[in-house]
Order: C-alpha cells, then structure tokens, then sequence
C-alpha cells in the first residue's frame, strides 16, 4: 500500500479562520480611498487573484503602482484589524484539525507578528509544529515562495505534505514545490472556480482532511 502524506499544511484567512465577510469589508474600505465601487461578496469570490495589485487594478479601472498599492494595502489592513475579534473560526476547524494523523503547520499570507499571537489567541498554537506568516511589510504577493521557505524550515519535501487552502494560489505553491492540495470551498474564493482547477474540492475542513489522508505520498 502507498504511504499517505504525513505532514499537512494549512492555510489561515479564508480557512481555519472564517473572515471572508470581514475581507470584504476592508477591501471596501479600501476601493472607497481611491474613489473606487464597493464589491460584493460573491463578485469579490469570483474576481479576487495574486497579485492583489492586478485584482484593485482590475476592480478601480486603472494602473496600481507600488506606491498606490502601499497605501490601499495598509488602509485595507487597518479596516481588517479594527474587527478581527469578530472572526471566529471555521465551524469544523478544530474537529478537522484533530482529525489528521501526521504532523501539522500553518502558513499564511497575513503579517507573521500579527499571526502568531492570533494564532495563539484561538488556542490553535500546540497543533502546529511551525506558524509562518508574511515576513514583508507589504501583502499582495504569490505564496509559493513562502511555502518553500516554510518546508526548508520544516526539513520536508513536497513529496511528504499535502496543504489546506481556498484559492488557486495555495495549489499553484503547492505543485511548485510538488506537494498535493485540497482547496476549501467555503473560503475566499468562488467554489466553481476551484472545481474547474481539477485540484481535490471540499465543501468542509473535515472533508478536505478526509481528502487529504487519501493522498499518495510522493518520493
């Protein structure tokens, strides 16, 4: 019988932790600054990539420099903060956490001093072997890089992991590094986008880690 992948990775924002209406409500916050229309949650579902400057870009009807994206990005991360206490988490989190048999670690795409002590703060640290954020002061970018870093500091291959997230992002970091992906349909992004991807779709965390067990380890 073929090993199973022994290490899962799990993504945060749109994941563990349910805060897509509160994404909404700063990215709206932060369209309003630059005189932009307020999206709403599906549409933000359906147009919503990385980079995020080619998603304000697309959704302000002009070019984003770095410059202009800096500012958005921070009003936006000011809007998100000033109700982050009102996430919880994803109603299956924890029961599809302890439902996994190997070792686990969270990598997120949110500022790495913000997240550890959030992490903490929903009593989810001892699950995790590793908790890795953004290590940047500006968001907006591709996780794939972040994910190698993550497993070098692990000692993993991608062969050995298999990662939990809700956007095409999290499957393209993963078969960048050759790991296996489950994407979350209850998240960030439009769940008829992620079937088409023809990566495995869940419509629940217990489902994906279900999912995620089935999955042949890769030498």
């Amino acid at each position: 019988m073929t090993p199973a992948r022994r290490h899962l990775v799990w993504d945060w924002n749109g994941t563990l932790l349910d805060d897509l209406d509160l994404v909404v409500r700063a990215t709206n916050v932060a369209f309003a600054s630059a005189g932009g229309p307020a999206v709403s949650t599906d549409e933000h579902r359906v147009r919503f990539r990385r980079p995020i400057a080619d998603y304000y870009a697309e959704m302000l009807g002009r070019a984003i420099d770095d410059e202009a994206f800096g500012r958005l990005d921070r009003i936006f991360h000011d809007a998100y903060r000033a109700e982050l206490t009102s996430c919880a988490l994803a109603a299956d989190a924890t029961a599809a956490i302890a439902a996994w048999p190997g070792s686990q670690s969270l990598l997120s795409m949110w500022f790495h001093d913000e997240l550890v002590p959030t992490v903490h703060t929903y009593g989810l640290t001892p699950h995790f072997t590793r908790v890795d954020g953004l290590r940047s002061t500006v968001g907006g970018g591709f996780k794939a890089q972040w994910l190698e870093k993550h497993l070098a500091e692990l000692g993993l291959s991608g062969g050995a992991v298999v990662l939990i997230g809700d956007s095409l992002d999290d499957a393209d970091a993963a078969e960048s590094v050759g790991a296996a992906c489950v994407l979350y349909t209850g998240g960030l992004s439009d769940p008829a986008r992620l079937r088409a991807s023809g990566h495995p779709t869940a419509d629940t965390l217990t489902e994906a880690v279900t999912l995620a067990r089935t999955l042949p380890d890769r030498p």
